[in-house]
């Protein structure tokens, strides 16, 4: 495609350039044409047959007036402006970011029937562990909020679709948020394994998530309190020992959560905030937290994976109201400490300003994610 774009290019340029020659020569040789056709009494003789036109190709350097090494920058630029061109499947251009909010409304305007038809809302219980649910279980989810449930899980049985442009858009905004790169990148590619998918095409790693595995990564990077904690715990999966593949484990959670709310567990704490995917958002973010607190204090590896989300399995339902009061906690203090970081800068900024001094601000990369003593999974 990208060919064919340039070929397209050359082509209207290589017209308008080879007319002016066939102008001139038409001028100059006016009158050897006008001697030929007095000397010739059969004007059908002077007819030359019309030459094809030739292909279309690359005119030499010195024609353009351009270095080569202008031309391979000029060819590379188009490049990235046609691999944006095609993910959005409109004209080329940056590639917008896309808020949490606005891919969710997205979801609640589109027609998800066939979705729907495959969500099961709940666990089917019977005989003495149905009664016992009933008796001893958690409350159920109140009806007014079973639409968002449903909604939730419709999402999930949605796939990455290429031709859809919000879905490009999602996946684009979590790998600029994470590299904190202002550019795009290509739809498939080795690197999305540098950003935690298994392979070239992330689309193939949401099989039990769909786009709510997208669409929980997109809040954790967009939402603004977030965003400090998502790149932290980024950062460690880049470890030279610690390393785990980031986006893999964020769609494993991703599958606690579900798990958690079509076992009901979290209907109690759903009805008290008249929520449901605010829950399931808080569940997700509570439960990386916890996993990065303990994968960090105890320098777990990749081989204690297994071990680490089974244990995360029982937290996000046996105790997820813990795990909820945990990131609260996380987020109060997160905001303590900006508020004071701004505060000392804005005096050092003053003092600087009197004494000349150069300060050096902390970029939202660079901030630190606090340990409580010594993590463990509850």
């Amino acid at each position: 495609m990208i060919a064919a774009g340039r070929s397209r290019r050359r082509f209207r340029w290589a017209r308008g350039q080879k007319a002016e020659p066939r102008a001139a020569e038409g001028g100059a040789g006016s009158g050897a044409s006008g001697k030929a056709g007095a000397m010739n009494t059969h004007p059908a003789d002077t007819a030359q047959p019309e030459e094809p036109p030739l292909p279309p190709g690359p005119l030499p350097t010195h024609v353009r007036g351009i270095s080569m090494e202008q031309q391979s920058a000029q060819e590379e630029w188009e490049a990235v402006e046609d691999i944006q061109s095609v993910l959005l499947g409109r004209s080329a251009g940056p590639v917008p970011l896309i808020s949490f909010n606005e891919a969710l409304q997205f979801f609640q305007t589109t027609d998800l029937s066939e979705c729907r038809k495959k969500i099961q809302a709940t666990v089917r219980r019977q005989g003495l562990t149905a009664l016992l649910h009933f008796l001893f279980g958690p409350p159920r989810l109140q009806q007014q909020l079973q639409g968002e449930r449903d909604l939730a899980l419709a999402i999930a049985q949605c796939g990455l679709d290429n031709n859809q442009a919000v879905h490009m858009r999602i996946l684009q905004t979590i790998y600029k948020k994470l590299t904190c790169s202002r550019l795009g990148c290509p739809r498939y590619g080795a690197h999305w394994e540098e950003l935690g998918f298994q392979g070239a095409d992330p689309g193939t790693d949401l099989r039990g998530t769909g786009m709510l595995g997208l669409m929980q990564m997109l809040y954790f990077v967009m939402d603004s309190q977030m965003l400090p904690l998502a790149l932290e715990i980024f950062r460690l999966s880049q470890h030279k020992t610690q390393n785990f593949p980031f986006c893999i484990m964020s769609v494993n959670i991703t599958r606690l959560v579900l798990q958690a709310l079509r076992e009901e567990c979290l209907s109690r704490e759903c009805n008290r905030r008249q929520q449901v995917i605010a829950v399931l958002n808080d569940l997700y973010a509570a439960a990386f937290l916890q996993l990065y607190r303990v994968w960090k204090s105890q320098h777990k590896t990749i081989a204690d994976s297994g071990f680490l989300l089974k244990e995360l399995e029982f937290s996000t339902k046996k105790n997820p109201k813990q795990l909820l009061k945990s990131l609260e906690t996380y987020v109060s203090r997160s905001l303590v400490s900006t508020a004071d970081g701004i505060q000392q800068a804005s005096s050092l900024s003053i003092s600087s300003g009197r004494a000349g001094e150069e300060i050096n601000f902390m970029g939202i990369c660079d901030l630190q994610v606090e340990l409580e003593g010594e993590a463990r999974l509850v």
